[in-house]
Formats: structure tokens, sequence, C-alpha cells
């Protein structure tokens, strides 16, 4: 079914998949900006101190995420196919189903992120079935299985804990980043008159 969409003098027809897209990345957009303003509000609340303190120790670790392969720079991510580029994405939203439940709780923001997830991840299935070259269906979901951010969830000091929120928070919006760019990459390629830089 095909739907026309006109812009000033040229009109042109969106598919099913080019709606699909713009959904994802919408709601993707929606997350990273909401984990955007979560990490800074979470950073304003903390002494000068402890945010130094905090920099320095997120810089020397690293995101569970980061377990996933994913291309390392713009140019690898304009190289990588549609499929990978959904695949890399779905790999990244699964990876928040657990830990994106202790981010839940206080204000009504926080306690949107895991149906978004949700929501996000069954679309990014959608459209890998959809962008699929052989019949078969995209069912590797189990595939990866990471371990949910250590030992986050143990009882915890209070600096401990306040490092540990730090870094949730901090790979939540690096993670929503990378999302948010591959989904824009491959809804990019399918789109006619597309310029696909970065």
């Amino acid at each position: 079914m095909l739907t026309l969409m006109c812009l000033g003098i040229s009109c042109q027809p969106i598919t099913d998949n080019q709606r699909l897209f713009s959904i994802a990345v919408s709601r993707v957009q929606h997350l990273h900006l909401l984990a955007q303003r979560l990490f800074s509000e979470f950073e304003s609340s903390l002494q000068t101190e402890e945010q130094r303190q905090l920099n320095k120790i997120f810089l020397q670790d690293f995101c569970n995420s980061d377990y996933i392969i994913s291309p390392i720079d713009k140019h690898e991510t304009q190289r990588s196919s549609v499929l990978k580029l959904l695949s890399i994405s779905y790999r990244l939203v699964e990876s928040w189903e657990f830990p994106s439940r202790s981010l839940s709780g206080g204000s009504s923001p926080r306690n949107q992120i895991s149906p978004k997830l949700s929501e996000l991840k069954t679309g990014i299935l959608l459209l890998i079935r959809a962008n699929q070259d052989a019949p078969e269906i995209f069912t590797d979901t189990s595939t990866l299985q990471l371990a949910p951010y250590g030992n986050y969830y143990q009882s915890l000091e209070a600096d401990e804990s306040l490092r540990r929120t730090y870094e949730l928070l901090a790979c939540f919006k690096k993670d929503m980043h990378k999302v948010e760019t591959y989904l824009t990459v491959a809804k990019c390629r399918l789109s006619p008159e597309a310029n696909c830089t970065l």
C-alpha cells in the first residue's frame, strides 16, 4: 500500500517500510533525548569533585553492550548494510531490556523507558523481517545474553551506588545514540533522494 506525501513541488510515494523506519527513528530519538535528560539531571545533582571522579572512572570502564560488534566509526557505519545496522540496533535495544528496569521509578519519564524500548525492539524486528532478502525469519533473539550489568544490583555503599548509576545512565545514553545513528543511516539508504552523510 502506498501513500503519497507531497512536499512543495515534488510528490513521492512513501512505502510501509519507510513509514516503519520513520516511526522507529522517532521512537529512538525520544529515548535518546530522554537518556540525555536523565544523565544531565543526574550529573547536575553531583558535587563537582564527584562528577570529576566519575568522569575519570567511566573513561576506564566500558558498557556491557561494548561486547556487541558494531561499526567503529562513521565510515564503517556508512559502508554497513541496512540489515547489519538493523541487527546491531536490535541487539543494542535488547541488551537494555533487563537493565532498563533499574532506570524506572520516580519520575514519569523514567517509567516510559522499558515500554518504549519494547516498542522499539518490536519495530526493529519488523524492519529486519521486511528487509531480509532470504525468506527466513530473524529469530536470533537469544544469541546475545549479556550479564545484567555485572553486580550492579547487589547492595552497595553510597559511593559505589553513585558510580553504578552514573555508569548505567552514561551507557544508556551512549547506546541510544548508536541506535539512533544506525536507524537514521538505514532509513536514509532506502530513501530515493537521500544524501546519507553523517
